[in-house]
């Protein structure tokens, strides 16, 4: 199918056009720069102009698309919940392109939308409408484009790593070279899950061919690493001290990132191994860590 795929020159974008690809789809691929351009026309995928922005271009991908996966999203998490409003904006947009169809469209949005609290594992069949995390509203728009008839699924990162990046693990590491030592809060035995880039990136191609309206799937290899074993992979890469700090110092040490630092965020993915035959099989995020290069 043409598959129209917004973020494509991305972290995980640039992942799922070659995944895409070998499968046999057409791509045509979002950017809104000339590099970007370059590098999809190289990769083997059709190029469209546009930004999360311009709610106009997302619509005109869309409807020439027999489906949609949205994976752009502003990582400046310094405005996050404006950035997740910004995000609902987009999928209402995309959504609006294809009315009347049964053209799918998978939607992102994070593991922690599935928690079910008091420290268990967040599931795919957990949705909470009224959850605190601003990222809610995009499972909000994509449940409105549910009931609008739209063919969409959702699936749910946790810390998408390879060795050049680690979600919110990046900036901890930004944190630590600043600070002079690598923190975890308290005792650090909160978890985080965590899902190797190549595996994630072949789940959004099985959930676009699965085209399961409603479905939810966590892009979860590992249910959860404690954060003092990650804040002590980042001490030996870089050579830095690994340090406890309380959570009256997490707002001076960790800045914006003190509202993520101390949550524990584990996430099953179960449910998504048995439903469509998806079996992580890369590398762990401690290994990842291990393995990269901590040289500036």
């Amino acid at each position: 199918m043409r598959v129209f795929l917004t973020g494509a020159t991305g972290f995980i974008g640039s992942a799922v056009v070659p995944e895409l690809l070998k499968a046999g789809h057409e791509v045509v691929g979002m950017t809104r720069s000339d590099a970007g351009a370059e590098a999809l026309t190289a990769a083997g995928a059709r190029v469209h102009r546009g930004t999360l922005e311009d709610v106009d271009s997302l619509r005109r991908g869309a409807a020439e698309a027999d489906g949609v996966i949205h994976v752009a999203f502003d990582h400046d998490f310094s405005r996050f919940v404006e950035n997740c409003e910004k995000d609902r904006r987009a999928i209402a947009a995309l959504g609006s392109a294809l009315t009347g169809s049964n053209r799918p469209m998978i939607i992102t949005s994070g593991t922690g939308m599935g928690s079910r609290g008091h420290g268990k594992p967040a599931t795919e069949d957990v949705f909470d409408a009224s959850h605190p995390n601003p990222r809610i509203a995009s499972e909000l728009a994509g449940q409105t484009l549910l009931e609008m008839g739209i063919n969409l699924s959702v699936v749910r990162l946790p810390q998408v790593h390879n060795t050049l990046k680690q979600g919110l693990i990046t900036p901890l590491i930004d944190i630590a070279r600043q600070k002079g030592v690598s923190a975890y809060l308290g005792e650090g035995l909160n978890r985080w899950p965590a899902g190797h880039l190549l595996d994630v990136a072949r789940l959004y191609r099985l959930a676009l061919e699965r085209a399961e309206p409603g479905a939810r799937y966590n892009a979860v290899g590992e249910e959860g690493i404690e954060s003092r074993a990650i804040a002590e992979a980042l001490g030996r890469g870089l050579n830095l001290p690994v340090v406890s700090v309380s959570p009256e110092q997490a707002s001076e040490h960790f800045g914006w990132m003190a509202m993520f630092v101390g949550m524990n965020m584990s996430a099953s993915s179960a449910a998504t191994q048995t439903k469509l035959g998806w079996h992580p099989t890369g590398p762990s995020l401690l290994a990842d860590l291990n393995a990269m290069s901590y040289a500036i």
